[in-house]
């Protein structure tokens, strides 16, 4: 008979991306959320969402009956001041908060995103979100977020050169501003925890181990030594391998397609081996059903690329992805 959950019993769950290089989670929103519950010294499970990786509802978090998903008006962070306290209690009124908020939220974010999306040509967030997924789909579904990317900062064939130095200009004044700010203290505001330093903490995090070494924005950001000391103090304070799912003995695992519960996720408890079952000849129905889902995934990538085609030749001003570097045969 099923139990019901009470304040002191129910089960808090951080639904993320899935664990790599060397991190938790590779993505950047789960990975401030993950360190806003570190800080927090909050008792959760961490468990992962393999499909549907251009969802905005992920990271999410559970507790109990309730959830509190990613895209929600003012983003996981704040729904997880709701639920689980408020780190920024007695500091969000200081002075330097709101600009320093700003920083993180706009000039930093947009240059991780460019620098994921356009910058190295997909090199890292194709583990981060599409490893899972069949290869044709997976890069139908990078080009995608990339063309919206350079929408979203106007980028075409003209000004691309131009826009990204405005982006790496603008995330190293955020280094230099947050440098002055930390100086000599173990965080950002009141030498305590808050939710500014979850947020910058993921991203720095991901510069420093998702990025190649040849990333712009991760040379800009090891010339910064206070921060990156501030990182390393840090790291070993909120990154624990027993935080990880049972089923990914260490960050570099990879998950595996027969670990996940009827909602397309992983489970977090034990496991024991199975005894692989012999392969049953297939019934017509399931060659059917195989037949034309195979039908259903060309159709997809056939409209994907005459919607991409169509793009392309919209214009003198339409976004070409081949005009600001990317290579289509990797």
């Amino acid at each position: 008979m099923a139990t019901v959950a009470n304040e002191s019993t129910r089960m808090n769950t951080l639904v993320v991306r899935k664990p790599c290089f060397g991190l938790p989670t590779g993505c950047p929103q789960c990975l401030s959320a993950y360190i806003f519950l570190k800080f927090s010294q909050v008792p959760f499970n961490l468990d992962y969402h393999p499909n549907y990786p251009d969802s905005d509802q992920i990271p999410y978090f559970e507790s109990g009956d309730c959830v509190a998903y990613n895209n929600e008006k003012e983003g996981i962070i704040e729904s997880l001041k709701r639920e689980v306290g408020d780190l920024d209690s007695g500091i969000s009124s200081l002075p330097d908060w709101t600009a320093t908020k700003v920083l993180l939220t706009t000039w930093l974010a947009d240059a991780l995103e460019y620098e994921l999306w356009v910058g190295c040509n997909g090199s890292s967030v194709d583990k981060i979100y599409y490893s899972d997924l069949p290869w044709p789909i997976g890069r139908l579904l990078y080009w995608k977020k990339a063309l919206w990317v350079m929408q979203k900062h106007g980028i075409s064939k003209d000004n691309a050169e131009k826009k990204e130095e405005e982006i790496y200009g603008r995330a190293n004044s955020a280094y230099d501003a947050l440098s002055t700010l930390l100086g000599e203290q173990n965080y950002l505001f009141e030498n305590r925890p808050s939710s500014l330093d979850a947020i910058f903490l993921a991203h720095a995090l991901v510069i420093l181990q998702a990025l190649p070494e040849s990333s712009i924005l991760r040379v800009n950001f090891l010339e910064h030594t206070i921060l990156v000391k501030y990182v390393q103090q840090c790291n070993t304070k909120i990154i624990e391998t027993s935080a990880l799912p049972s089923n990914y003995p260490d960050f570099h695992a990879e998950p595996s397609s027969s670990s996940s519960d009827s909602k397309g996720r992983s489970t977090s408890g034990s496991t024991k081996p199975k005894t692989k079952p012999k392969r049953q000849p297939q019934t017509k129905e399931e060659k059917t059903f195989r037949r034309r889902a195979k039908y259903f995934v060309v159709a997809q990538l056939v409209a994907v690329i005459l919607f991409l085609s169509i793009r392309s030749g919209s214009g003198d001003d339409a976004l070409e992805l081949d005009d600001v570097g990317y290579d289509f045969d990797e």
